[in-house]
């Protein structure tokens, strides 16, 4: 297994990679408002990848006999006006998705990938990293609290 930069000749690869991560996060959904939209597969991951390429970010895959078997997107987004006027943050990235297949979990995959994220990202000045969890994953809130990742924020949902 080797940790490489996105390659367009992986993109079905990705696909199929954020469809198993967004079809986990419907299945464990409490709420039931998560989906996998018929046109998810098809525009998600150009989505994605667009959002790397536009925010100074990068993606990175775990591949394995010529097939991706994890990723994970990273960007270094501006710090806007907004940002300046309430807030005192260093330069930081944000982890927007990370997935490893569930064939290959429990080989350390994951952790080579976040390795290899933060490696990036402080290469490029960033001082923090920030990572927005489902509070239904309990398997990645333990994975990030491992690598010492800790809430500072929460989102409060109603049904009204």
């Amino acid at each position: 297994m080797k940790i490489i930069e996105y390659e367009e000749k992986y993109l079905e690869d990705v696909r199929d990679l954020l469809v198993e991560l967004e079809e986990y996060i419907v299945s464990i959904d409490k709420d039931n408002l998560d989906q996998v939209h018929e046109e998810y597969r098809e525009k998600m991951a150009l989505i994605h990848l667009k959002e790397v390429n536009d925010e100074n970010g990068k993606c990175f895959l775990a591949v394995e006999n010529d097939k991706a078997i994890g990723l994970i997107m990273g960007i270094i987004p501006e710090y806007d006006e907004f940002d300046y006027l309430d807030y005192k943050c260093p330069k930081r990235g944000r982890i927007t998705e990370l997935i490893v297949s569930k064939n290959a979990r429990g080989h350390g995959i994951g952790q080579q990938l976040m390795n290899t994220m933060e490696q990036y990202l402080k290469n490029n000045g960033c001082e923090y990293v920030l990572i927005d969890v489902f509070a239904y994953n309990e398997n990645a809130i333990k994975f990030y609290s491992k690598n010492n990742y800790h809430s500072r924020m929460h989102v409060d949902i109603k049904k009204l």
